[in-house]
């Protein structure tokens, strides 16, 4: 829970400042209005903390909940909160790591003994800078149950930037894994009023967990464990007291207070293609000139009234399909892409739209169903349950011919493959599988009610 911090545009914050008193929020009407949290559909829960002790603080209750329930509990701890005291005369930064990574660890078990603790040793301080890590070692953690996982994390408001990143990280985890995500404030407790938790509340509902008596207890064990930032590390100055009464009161309740934030996460396409030209490299890889080229020859009719390209990125398999159909709509959800796309496709009549799929799905100016679908190296950008959906949207479509081809290999922070993607398609479509490509490095799959001597 590092303080002394500026968040994000915030005004600054220091421990040492007189905060909101706990009877303040005890008797705020909003905390009442919270709606319980349900942890009967969960089997899983994951924790995702900035530094040590903010699992205790945030989710201490939570945690030694759900391990009485039997549920499998991970807590991830992206830093060592090595710079908690940045002005100690007595404890340099890897002492601090140190003594902090062995109180969270004791806390961890003794919230939930069979807990599995995940320290990822990253800057304190500058997590912004690693959000793709904790995002991808959140994937991983979740990807076997991602729709049966409450995941929570530090709240992106409380206006401590490593908090922020955190709460990126998991949204985004929880958005590519189906998972529940919670955010839980730490720091808001001490800096705000009421009319800051009603705004909080107004953008991400209120929840509410009661504790039981032994969560309630094991949470104080867990508090009183790290030293470090409850009691002085010396008489010197720079080694003060971080979390004072006042602060740990807020962390006393018989409850504890998440937030239901908005499901998803900001596209990651747009940095990547702002950062190249074509960052998939899709006019000068050999890799995706063969792909492109298998992809059309392929196709069991010589031509199609209309085609639509799901992900088209820049735009060149978009181009190809044009001479092989009346007409061509291609979708991406990046912005940055599509203006890359329009002149690659300038004059060829291909009609490029901007779209999340599945959530939203194309409507092309000309009405017109398409009778090919094509979804390429899209398909594992997407959730196990967004991918279902996708399938099922495909299918409802009409389309006579869907072709799929996606890469074979591991896609960092993201969980489905190339044999989930194709399973979902196979188990959606009512059409034929009529031809499969096993390539070294990418799968290429045909459904078509077509046969190859159509004109079309």
């Amino acid at each position: 829970m590092n303080s002394d911090v500026t968040g994000q545009g915030d005004p600054a914050f220091s421990h040492a400042q007189t905060g909101t008193p706990e009877s303040v929020w005890r008797a705020d009407p909003v905390l009442a209005e919270a709606e319980d949290l349900d942890l009967s559909r969960f089997h899983r829960l994951v924790v995702a903390a900035a530094h040590p002790d903010d699992e205790s603080h945030m989710a201490g209750g939570l945690i030694a909940s759900a391990a009485a329930r039997g549920m499998t509990v991970d807590v991830v701890v992206a830093s060592a909160g090595e710079a908690s005291h940045p002005d100690s005369p007595t404890h340099d930064q890897e002492c601090l790591a140190r003594l902090r990574q062995d109180e969270v660890t004791a806390a961890v078990h003794a919230l939930a003994p069979s807990a599995h603790l995940h320290l990822l040793g990253l800057s304190d301080g500058h997590l912004s800078e690693d959000v793709p890590l904790v995002l991808a070692r959140l994937v991983d953690l979740i990807a076997q149950q991602g729709a049966e996982t409450l995941l929570v994390s530090t709240l992106h408001e409380d206006r401590h930037p490593d908090h922020a990143a955190v709460a990126e990280a998991a949204a985004g985890a929880a958005w590519r894994t189906d998972a529940t995500h919670l955010e839980a404030p730490l720091w808001l407790w001490h800096w705000g009023d009421s009319n800051d938790l009603s705004a909080l509340a107004a953008s991400k509902p209120l929840v509410r967990l009661t504790l039981s008596a032994d969560a309630r207890a094991a949470k104080r064990t867990a508090m009183a464990l790290h030293t470090t930032q409850i009691s002085p590390l010396s008489p010197h100055p720079g080694d003060e007291t971080l979390l004072g009464p006042s602060i740990l009161a807020h962390f006393e309740r018989p409850f504890e207070i998440l937030c239901r934030p908005t499901p998803g996460e900001l596209s990651p396409f747009d940095d990547l293609h702002r950062g190249a030209e074509d960052p998939w490299q899709t006019q000068t890889s050999w890799y995706e000139e063969r792909k492109r080229a298998l992809t059309l020859a392929v196709l069991p009719q010589r031509r199609y009234a209309s085609a639509l390209e799901i992900g088209c990125s820049v735009g060149v398999l978009a181009r190809d399909l044009a001479a092989r159909s009346d007409e061509v709509i291609g979708v991406d959800e990046s912005t940055v892409a599509l203006e890359h796309a329009r002149r690659t496709v300038a004059g060829t009549g291909v009609e490029l739209l901007r779209c999340r799929v599945p959530e939203e799905w194309p409507q092309p100016s000309a009405g017109r169903q398409p009778d090919l679908v094509v979804v390429s190296e899209i398909g594992y950008f997407l959730s196990p349950g967004r991918m279902a959906l996708l399938a099922e949207r495909i299918a409802a479509s009409g389309a006579t011919t869907v072709i799929a081809c996606h890469w074979r290999h591991r896609i960092v922070g993201w969980p489905l493959t190339v044999v989930d993607v194709h399973a979902a398609l196979d188990e959606a479509l009512t059409l034929p599988r009529v031809t499969t490509v096993s390539d070294a490095d990418f799968e290429l799959v045909v459904w078509s009610s077509a046969t190859t001597d159509e004109e079309g």
